[in-house]
């Protein structure tokens, strides 16, 4: 009998390598007029970007960008960035979205780790990207994407974005990968190293994260979505991807504020947006005069930190639907959630806040979720109570760190990926976040590396010895905090050593609060970070 199974393999007609790319071919075939991308006073319909993406893909092809090929992106969340995560994987090439807050010599790490083969920037970030030329001792060709409504900058490139469109051919071939697991975007996040790695998607992940989200956030069709979720972050929660399967409208925004969001969802109806926790915040602290009236329901996806309870009960208070979702950059981002509960209904408002702000159960798509003994790799009990690690299995997991095996296989082993972050899972099978295993900061829904902040501070010749950990703070979620060790007779203060800081880093990275105190070591001299976050913890505590 068997024999008689496996004698019917795969063919063309029963087996297509899944791919978001078919996403536009089909939005843009049933919904040709519909509105598809709007930002201020440009608009495009599905038939419009399908038209712009062929052309744009057809111009990089023909400047020898192909298959397995580093585009690195450099952009503000306009029309641009939203078409080129279908133009440069049409070619065959993996897109490279770069965080548009980090300074000049990370962005020059990337760029050459990456193996990066062209550059698109926008011309606000062109001094960034002239200065990570400089560092890296070579400049690679630039396009530039001239924002009229942007804050401007040089043209750096010999030719703007413009010019792939009009130049391109609109008939170029849609044609997806030839393997589901060809890489398809090349994401850096900071670890605790320090130095950014480098988290390979491919094709088959990003397609089943676009299935998966409508499903937990139960997407109708044709949403009104505000893309406030930067688009360099895990390729903007695959949002780009996910909007066009619904064939929804996306509102693009350069800078997020909360008079600009809630004017925009006035403006165009919005009906979901996405966001880190600091977005919630701005929202609940927007004034009164700058609030507009909510059209109707507007759900919103929040991850990053877990939001206080506090900020999301007031979220609701306003009018909004927030679910709270888990990822990391390895995971495409979002693969828990905070389902909600029937029995919850009930509870009093600060209770169901505290609820919302658990990370919960799986996504549709993913395989696993759970909550192990880093000992022995066991479930822990649904106690609420034992702590373990959580480990994630399923197809939104990355293909692996870009030239890094050693650190791929850390990351797997075990038979799942191990995320770093310690936490406890409720009788009801529920995930809640206790702890960081590792030493990431998460302010505003940027990672923060401690170490590479306590790089920094040891650069300073009055440092003799720095340890930063996560401050809670009402408004970022987190933020870093650094306890420093200086020489006899130093004249250091707090604020000049921020200023130093600010000098060597990206802004956002920088300590927001540095306390001069001998660092708690154990007798090998390792620094006892687990009292610095009790002491930080317990400063907050005592500011609030």
């Amino acid at each position: 009998m068997r024999d008689h199974y496996e004698a019917l393999p795969p063919q063309t007609a029963n087996h297509v390598p899944l791919s978001p790319l078919s996403f536009l071919e089909r939005t843009a075939a049933l919904f040709p007029n519909r509105l598809a991308v709007v930002y201020n006073e440009r608009r495009y319909t599905w038939s419009d970007v399908l038209g712009r993406v062929r052309r744009i893909a057809s111009s990089l092809k023909q400047r020898g960008i192909g298959l397995g090929d580093t585009v690195s992106v450099m952009a503000a969340n306009t029309p641009e960035l939203f078409e080129l995560h279908y133009a440069v994987p049409l070619t065959g090439a993996v897109l490279n979205t770069i965080n548009t807050r980090l300074e000049p010599e990370t962005v020059a790490y990337i760029l050459e780790h990456s193996d990066a083969k062209l550059v698109i920037a926008d011309t606000a970030f062109s001094g960034v990207i002239s200065q990570a030329f400089a560092i890296n001792g070579k400049a690679l060709p630039v396009i530039n994407i001239a924002d009229p409504d942007g804050p401007g900058g040089e043209l750096i490139g010999d030719e703007v974005f413009e010019d792939l469109v009009e130049r391109g051919d609109p008939a170029f071939p849609w044609q997806g990968p030839a393997d589901e697991w060809q890489a398809l975007a090349l994401n850096y996040t900071s670890g605790t190293s320090g130095r950014p790695k480098g988290v390979v998607y491919h094709h088959r992940g990003a397609y089943l994260m676009a299935m998966g989200t409508p499903i937990a956030w139960e997407l109708p069709r044709h949403p009104v979505y505000l893309y406030s979720v930067p688009m360099f972050h895990c390729n903007g929660w695959c949002h780009a991807w996910t909007m066009t399967l619904m064939a929804g409208t996306i509102i693009c925004i350069r800078q997020v504020t909360g008079a600009a969001v809630f004017d925009l969802i006035a403006k165009h109806q919005v009906t979901h947006l996405g966001g880190a926790p600091i977005v919630l915040s701005m929202l609940v602290n927007t004034p009164q005069e700058n609030r507009k009236p909510l059209p109707g329901p507007v759900k919103i996806m929040t991850a990053g930190a877990p939001p206080p309870a506090a900020v999301l009960a007031a979220t609701k208070a306003l009018g909004f639907e927030v679910m709270q979702v888990y990822g990391l950059t390895e995971t495409y981002g979002h693969v828990a959630q905070c389902l909600w509960r029937e029995e919850w209904d009930d509870l009093s408002s600060d209770e169901q806040a505290e609820l919302q702000s658990w990370q919960g159960v799986g996504f549709p798509m993913t395989e696993s979720v759970d909550v192990v003994d880093r000992e022995t790799g066991e479930p822990v009990p649904w106690d609420g109570e034992t702590q373990g690690e959580i480990v994630i299995r399923g197809n939104t997991v990355m293909k692996g760190y870009y030239k890094n095996r050693d650190a791929t296989d850390e990351a797997f082993s075990g038979g799942h990926f191990k995320s770093g972050d310690a936490a406890v899972r409720h009788e009801n099978g529920y995930v809640q976040i206790r702890d960081r295993l590792k030493d990431v900061i998460i302010s505003g829904g940027e990672n923060i590396s401690s170490v590479e902040v306590e790089g920094v501070l040891h650069r300073h010749p009055d440092v003799v010895l720095a340890a930063v950990v996560a401050l809670p703070d009402e408004k970022w979620g987190e933020v870093p905090c650094a306890f420093v060790e200086l020489k006899e007779g130093s004249q250091e203060t707090e604020d000049s050593l921020i200023a130093f800081c600010r000098e060597n880093m990206a802004g956002f990275k920088r300590p927001k609060k540095i306390i001069f105190t001998e660092l708690p070591k154990t007798a090998t001299g390792k620094i006892q970070k687990f009292v610095l976050r009790q002491e930080a913890r317990t400063l907050s505590s005592e500011t609030a």
